[in-house]
């Protein structure tokens, strides 16, 4: 049989596909979204009871388009910050729905939450996920006294595709702090696998939407997040990334979270105790302010 072309850090496109692919390492992933979908469920049924200390839900249309869409709990004062989570599904897959065990977190430790959901692959380009998700901390930003929040305090939190959605929007003015967990920063690995048969993503493409192409010279403090028991890749990318953002001056940690793997490490953000919880209260503590790049 004929050798399969080495493509990126010594890895055939094969090879590159078992490298990224995340529900193949954990399996049951059927089970773990199951899961997910009921304590979702859980979490409407504790609000419905008036079990939420005031926590209002509401759905919003942030633009036209059928998923330009997010769902927002707003915590009764007024002046809440708002964690805004943009899932993952490597830009093909997944909704916001999926994500809204997660809010339970957040919302027990003072913050309202938004869960916003953009236009999936094919359908869409990954410059324009990206342009929706921008438009999307821009309509929040915009909205925060009408809507019982602190619009100038947004603290963004990203899961995989996610985690590059939001640090492709880590420049509005309203962002407090950036939380991209199990991320994917550099492209070039996506365009090269079975991933871009849906994305279709250029080499030029690639490099231009590859946060880690394009360090930030200023930005809010963000912590890069990674399950100590993920896919080599997914870890790497992570810890390259973040010595990226050092490099450039940016206030970056880098968060290994113990064995969790790709899908668990989101228990740090469902519960109000875990790290990622905490990692967002460090965060609306500290604010400090935005090294700069010198000249």
């Amino acid at each position: 049989m004929p050798t399969s072309p080495v493509l990126y850090r010594g890895m055939s496109r094969e090879a590159l596909g078992a490298a990224y692919n995340n529900r193949a390492a954990v399996g049951r992933f059927e089970e773990i979204a199951a899961d997910h979908a009921a304590r979702g469920e859980a979490l409407l049924g504790a609000l419905g009871r008036g079990a939420l200390g005031g926590v209002r839900r509401v759905e919003l249309p942030y633009g036209d388009a059928p998923r330009q869409r997010l769902e927002l709990f707003a915590r009764p004062e007024p002046r809440a910050p708002l964690c805004v989570f943009v899932h993952g599904g490597y830009w093909q897959a997944t909704d916001k729905e999926a994500s809204r065990f997660l809010a339970a977190g957040p919302l027990a430790r003072g913050f309202s939450v938004a869960l916003v959901e953009y236009t999936l692959a094919p359908a869409a380009t990954v410059a324009e996920m990206v342009r929706e998700v921008r438009a999307a901390v821009a309509w929040l930003a915009a909205r925060g006294g009408a809507l019982g929040f602190d619009g100038e305090g947004l603290f963004l939190v990203g899961h995989s595709a996610g985690g590059h959605l939001v640090m492709e929007a880590h420049d509005h003015p309203s962002v407090r702090g950036l939380l991209p967990v199990s991320g994917l920063f550099d492209l070039e690995p996506i365009r090269l696998c079975y991933l871009n048969d849906r994305l279709g993503l250029t080499a030029e493409e690639a490099r231009r939407l590859s946060p880690a192409a394009h360090p930030p010279a200023r930005c809010a403090p963000v912590a890069v997040a990674v399950g100590g028991g993920e896919l080599p890749e997914l870890r790497r990318q992570s810890t390259e990334y973040a010595a990226r953002l050092a490099a450039a001056g940016v206030a970056v940690e880098l968060r290994a979270l113990g064995a969790h793997d790709h899908f668990s490490v989101l228990e740090e953000l469902a519960s109000p105790g875990g790290a990622l919880c905490e990692e967002l209260v460090r965060m609306r503590g500290a604010l400090a302010p935005t090294p700069r790049v010198a000249a």
